[in-house]
């Protein structure tokens, strides 16, 4: 016979303290809209102070619901993914859900429909699919019955999408370049198969174009430091190169050991600007000006837009947020020397 002083508190305990029903401990349990504030707050405080725990399955049960989220992301690795999936998880929990990432090894359709079975199959009540140029092919469908948002990208606005407004942020870096006075601005874009990436780089190139300036031939990365070194390499090499807008952080830090490498200062020589204003770009070496994307925001924006579906069972289709960004004036961009 288990000891009642060990036992965990039950629902006919919390009533008692609470001075209520079972049935109506069980509603306020269960989220239920039926209980006045006062009641509700009166039953609250009884479970926090008894430490009762809501018994999860049962309250799926009742509510149809498993207050659980689903994250699919295909490489964690890179910052911008990382800090959606910490911003989404963080969001979640404000809300009352847990998070479940599934991670996709590569942007395939199958690779997909796979993590979207496994996050299913775990009892999701929605799910947010980052970064997911997958969405570029036409006819990608997904299992219905699970509500969907994207975070990074869907061009055919098939599914509810938030993301930084990319575009605003490389016409920011590029025209506060060329406001310096810079004749033209280098780019050391991301991978070509990148829906940020190539929304960067259109966005560098209409600026250059509306303002008349020329229009220099892009130079590829992967994301990384090494892939901006080897861009910064062959930037260096070229006296005409005064100014240049790295699509992320790590390949500006790789853009700048070049040009110091090659004694090129920066900024009296070039100027430097990156994206994503990860954490350490306030320390490189000078520091970095760059762009910043406000992934909180992004994060608070997908729950909102799964919330709503869960709720109202309403799809919402074609809902695009774009998160604005702003640009972060540090040392390491100048007037040309």
């Amino acid at each position: 016979m288990t000891d009642a002083r060990t036992r965990p508190p039950s629902q006919a305990d919390v009533a008692a303290l609470a001075g209520v029903s079972t049935q109506t401990v069980s509603r306020v349990a269960n989220d239920s809209t039926n209980v006045d504030g006062e009641t509700r707050e009166r039953v609250l405080s009884a479970m926090r102070v008894l430490g009762y725990r809501r018994n999860s399955a049962a309250r799926a049960l009742a509510t149809g619901r498993f207050h659980m989220l689903g994250v699919i992301t295909f490489d964690l690795a890179a910052h911008g993914n990382a800090r959606t999936v910490e911003a989404v998880s963080r969001a979640a929990q404000a809300a009352g859900y847990a998070v479940t990432v599934a991670g996709a090894e590569e942007p395939t359709e199958g690779a997909v429909r796979q993590a979207f079975t496994r996050l299913s199959g775990q009892a999701v009540d929605g799910i947010v699919i980052v970064e997911a140029q997958i969405l570029d092919r036409p006819g990608l469908q997904l299992p219905p019955g699970v509500p969907v948002v994207i975070a990074d990208g869907d061009p055919e606005q098939r599914f509810a999408s938030v993301d930084i407004n990319q575009a605003a942020g490389a016409r920011a870096a590029t025209t506060h370049l060329l406001a310096l006075g810079h004749r033209t601005v280098w780019h050391v874009a991301g991978p070509q198969d990148s829906y940020s990436a190539r929304r960067r780089a259109a966005a560098w190139r209409r600026t250059l174009e509306d303002a008349g300036a020329p229009v220099p031939p892009l130079l590829f990365g992967d994301w990384t430091a090494a892939s901006g070194y080897e861009a910064g390499r062959a930037l260096a090499a070229r006296p005409e190169v005064t100014a240049v807008f790295a699509a992320n952080d790590h390949m500006a830090l790789g853009v700048l050991r070049a040009l110091h490498e090659a004694g090129r200062p920066v900024p009296a020589e070039v100027g430097v600007v990156g994206f994503d204003d990860v954490a350490e770009s306030a320390y490189f070496q000078p520091p970095l000006t760059t762009v910043h994307q406000d992934f909180e925001e992004v994060g608070r924006q997908c729950v909102a837009l799964l919330l709503e579906q869960i709720a109202t069972g309403r799809s919402v289709a074609g809902t695009a947020s774009l998160v604005p960004p702003r640009l972060v004036r540090r040392a390491s961009s100048g007037p040309p020397g």
